[in-house]
């Protein structure tokens, strides 16, 4: 496989700097990173492999995809055939969105394959998660958003060194005004970094009921994740907690669904686990095509009992 000349990278989130910089060493000569933060912030780009780093002062009321003419005017300075890959955060699609404007560049969000020849071809799933599509790409620039999971994250190492530069804010040309900020309610999990997730699904009656799951994966050590009906239609957890094709896209040991069907929207989600174990009263649950385990039986009998077992 041939590779891009330049990749350039960001992430608004510093845990998912790891895997979008190993993408960019996998996928490019050279890897330039954006970084708007501090000295500390950049320092640790250079660990992960980048060899140039633009750091970029915080400005003061200005939001993160307000930085694409910043981004854009070294990617486009380069000269070169580039790429840009950012995370599939809402930060992440924004950036991405103004940067192919502004790059006239093709944008591919929730990328889960990259392949480089004479043109780039990129593979991610299509249909609402019930089939997987590749796009090739004839820009000369492309922007992506790399689905979670897509690359083994890049270890730091202090020895590394990269060239340091200070990258200049260029206003964008309508600036929107910041009038207030409300902090966000709920809890900071980041799924993809669990390795065992028991997933709740409508299978529960109400919320209070929660607590069985709770208890549950208080015992195995596991972190709560939820289906798309529980977070957005119940509101009875975080969005961060839903797992399936537009949510967290999971890479875990194990996988533990209690009173979730199944459906393929969702199992785009969870299929990435290495053990799947599902409980579900309904036998004919498509849970049950996916799983290396499957209990059939009411999950309020069957959660106290394993509490209490595997206590």
């Amino acid at each position: 496989m041939s590779k891009m000349p330049i990749i350039f990278v960001f992430s608004d989130k510093k845990d998912r700097l790891p895997e979008i910089i190993a993408g960019a060493l996998a996928l490019g000569e050279d890897v330039c990173a954006f970084v708007v933060g501090t000295d500390e912030d950049a320092q640790y780009a250079a660990s992960l492999g980048a060899g140039v780093v633009y750091t970029f002062a915080p400005q003061q009321d200005v939001m993160l995809e307000d930085y694409a003419p910043s981004f854009s005017a070294l990617v486009a300075g380069c000269g070169k055939k580039a790429m840009v890959l950012l995370p599939p955060s809402k930060r992440g699609r924004a950036l991405a969105a103004r940067m192919g404007v502004q790059l006239g560049a093709a944008v591919a969000n929730e990328v889960t394959k990259v392949e480089i020849a004479d043109s780039v071809t990129v593979g991610r799933m299509v249909f609402g998660g019930l089939a997987s599509g590749s796009e090739k790409i004839t820009s000369p620039v492309c922007v992506l958003t790399l689905s979670s999971g897509s690359f083994e994250p890049a270890a730091p190492d202090a020895s590394r060194k990269a060239e340091l530069k200070q990258g200049a804010f260029v206003p964008p040309a309508i600036m929107p005004k910041v009038v207030g900020q409300t902090p966000k309610q709920g809890s900071s999990v980041d799924l993809c970094k669990a390795k065992k997730v028991l997933c709740v699904g409508r299978g529960f009656a109400k919320k209070e009921d929660l607590a069985l799951a709770e208890n549950l994966a208080t015992v195995i050590g596991a972190e709560l994740g939820c289906s798309r009906p529980v977070a957005e239609g119940e509101g009875w957890m975080e969005r961060e907690r839903y797992i399936g094709v537009s949510g967290v896209m999971l890479k875990a040991d194990v996988y533990f669904a209690v009173g979730v069907s199944g459906q393929i929207q969702h199992m785009v989600g969870a299929n990435g686990s290495k053990v799947i174990i599902a409980v579900s009263k309904d036998k004919n649950a498509p849970i049950f095509n996916f799983v290396d385990y499957g209990i059939v039986g009411d999950l309020y009998k069957v959660l106290p009992g394993l509490t209490s077992l595997l206590k």
